[in-house]
């Protein structure tokens, strides 16, 4: 996407001070780039959690989704040009990880203030599945105890003319559902 919310929102919290360590890093919309920097991040750092964030345009909440699934499959090139279908991402490996996040907490404080939210039951087949998959996958090969899973976010009101923006939520709102 032309303007991508996510990657606002990542700037904004690298720009705060926090009372924790904060890696914040904006991954590439390219399957195997975006794979390999999460599995990276997650070994040299090896968090106490991983919330990883895309742009889903059309929603209209905050979808906490719910697996992450061993397949590539979609229509549309990655922004390498790379269009992978049918693929799994992880040969011999599970067929889907759950996220370990406290997803039914997370759902309630957004809930509570009153920021539209949704589970959703998988992260589709695109790059922001790619990511929270190898992410997952990383964690339990790795044995660790990270809490790891992704938040599709619709676009930001702001973005007028970009795709879903009518449909979106303003860029604040998003910053505080995901803080």
């Amino acid at each position: 996407v032309e303007i991508n919310p996510s990657e606002k929102i990542i700037h904004r919290l690298k720009a705060e001070s926090h009372p924790f360590d904060l890696i914040a890093e904006v991954l590439p919309t390219a399957f195997a780039p975006a794979g390999e920097r999460i599995r990276e991040l997650i070994r040299t750092h090896q968090p106490e959690f991983v919330v990883s964030l895309g742009v889903a345009a059309g929603r209209e909440a905050m979808s906490i989704e719910r697996f992450a699934l061993n397949i590539n499959d979609a229509n549309i090139p990655d922004n390498d040009g790379n269009i992978v279908t049918g693929q799994p991402i992880v040969a011999d490996a599970p067929a889907a990880y759950r996220s370990t996040l406290p997803i039914d907490q997370l759902y309630a404080v957004m809930e509570a203030k009153s920021i539209p939210v949704e589970y959703s039951n998988h992260a589709g087949a695109y790059v922001c599945n790619h990511v929270m998959y190898s992410a997952l996958h990383e964690i339990d090969r790795l044995g660790l105890r990270t809490q790891a899973g992704f938040i599709h976010i619709p676009m930001m009101t702001e973005a007028e003319g970009q795709e879903g923006a009518e449909d979106g939520l303003p860029l604040e709102t998003m910053l505080t559902a995901v803080k």
